[in-house]
């Protein structure tokens, strides 16, 4: 089976079919897909990220705060939903600065919602300090993005080496800069 494609792996893998390799993604690896490929690499091997990194503290206090008194954090699988509202998968991030890659996670959400599970959803990315909410469908043209995206991770998370680092924009504030630059 180890010939098999990655989505066909990570859905067997899902579904608690039995693999020879079996192949797991997160949203948070389908986020970092997007932001930075070493940032996958290192996620991958479990390399703890900087707890006190400003931006690690932002989010996780928007995390813990915004939307408490519906937060539900539901566990699926390999996926892990923030926040079910009116039928639909509702995704918190501190900020749009980096809107491809939250709405990529989303779409994993809703694709694996509905190719794991039979469950069709929509979704909303919502950034609760900037009183902002983006609606978010699984197209056919995201259906193809993710497992796109899905071959991608399993191509980078399958090398004995992280990618090369890349200086881009957002460095100082990543919560693997230390193994990236010293």
């Amino acid at each position: 089976m180890s010939d098999t494609d990655p989505v066909t792996r990570l859905l067997e893998t899902a579904r608690g079919n039995p693999v020879d390799e079996p192949f797991r993604v997160t949203g948070v690896m389908m986020q970092y897909y997007h932001v930075c490929k070493r940032e996958l690499w290192f996620e991958s091997r479990n390399l703890e990220i900087d707890r006190e990194n400003p931006t690690v503290v932002r989010g996780t206090r928007v995390d813990d705060t915004a939307y408490e008194e519906n937060r539900q954090n539901l566990h699926l699988g390999m996926i892990s939903l923030d926040l079910l509202e009116d039928g639909r998968v509702i995704e918190v991030k501190p900020s749009s600065t980096l809107t491809e890659p939250a709405e990529m996670q989303l779409s994993y959400y809703l694709w694996y919602l509905d190719r794991v599970a039979g469950i069709e959803k929509g979704g909303v990315l919502a950034h609760p300090r900037e009183r902002n909410r983006e609606h978010v469908e699984l197209t056919d043209e995201r259906k193809d993005a993710v497992e796109t995206a899905i071959d991608g991770i399993h191509e980078i998370v399958s090398k004995e080496t992280p990618p090369p680092a890349e200086e881009k924009p957002f460095c100082d504030s990543c919560a693997y800069h230390d193994f990236c630059w010293c």
